[in-house]
């Protein structure tokens, strides 16, 4: 009915996501709530989030059932989920950056693009090794 694969709906049962109720004969029945829930996760996959996440952070809880405590954990969560996001999109915005100034370079070479490519890689580094922690090897002689 969703498209999901048997396999994936075993091993949400098996990891307890979705909990389906048993026929006599040992089959999955799954209710209208056990396929919004599969549904939810599919969203919530999409949303980047882990099952380990999606397991542990949201219960499927019923509103009724749903406290302040529990609440203000889970937007805490999605807050730190979203700083998260915030973070990829950065840093996929800098690599969309690279990639059209080298491309722009290499269709047009010339001391004046090779410059901008340049300039752009070195603020690129320094911003790499601001974001780096420093790590020290043996035998670099702190190079």
């Amino acid at each position: 009915m969703l498209g999901i694969s048997k396999d994936t709906l075993r091993y949400y049962d098996r990891i307890g996501i979705v909990s389906p109720s048993r026929e006599d004969n040992r089959y999955r029945r799954y209710s209208k709530e056990d396929l919004i829930h599969v549904m939810n996760i599919q969203i919530m996959q999409y949303a980047d989030f882990s099952l380990d996440e999606i397991k542990g952070k949201f219960g499927f809880r019923k509103l009724e059932a749903i406290d302040s405590a529990y609440c203000e954990e889970v937007l805490a969560f999605l807050d730190n989920k979203n700083a998260e996001i915030l973070k990829k999109i950065d840093h996929l915005e800098r690599v969309r950056q690279l990639l059209n100034l080298a491309a722009e370079t290499l269709r047009d070479f010339n001391n004046e693009s090779d410059q901008r490519l340049a300039q752009f890689v070195r603020e690129l580094y320094k911003d790499i090794q601001k974001n780096e922690k420093p790590f020290f090897k043996e035998g670099c002689d702190e190079h």
